[in-house]
């Protein structure tokens, strides 16, 4: 009888778990969304925010084309200069694995 109450908390507890994880993982992708299309948003303090976060971002060919566009889009020096900061760290970083990023591919 004790054993059983255990197990069913266990049980309990790891569904709960479970789906606390779920959740986060839902909340964290539609973060990751919002901040990509923030990148070109009419506001300057958002752009921002959206480049600090691509800058945790790691290199991949979809965030370096996307920084590209957002750098020859951007109206503003010193947001163009902190996307190329952040592309420049992404191609040594894909040059690093071997992942194909220059001009070519884009």
């Amino acid at each position: 009888m004790r054993m059983n109450r255990t197990l069913k908390t266990a049980t309990l507890t790891v569904l709960a778990a479970a789906a606390a994880g779920a959740l986060a993982a839902l909340i964290v992708r539609g973060q990751i969304h919002r901040h990509r299309r923030d990148l070109f948003s009419p506001r300057a303090f958002r752009r921002l925010a959206a480049l600090g976060h691509m800058g945790r971002e790691p290199a991949s060919v979809d965030a370096i084309r996307l920084l590209r566009d957002f750098i020859s889009w951007e109206p503003r020096p010193a947001l163009r200069d902190r996307a190329q900061a952040i592309v420049d760290r992404m191609m040594s970083e894909a040059a690093e694995l071997g992942i194909a990023a220059g001009p070519e591919t884009a």
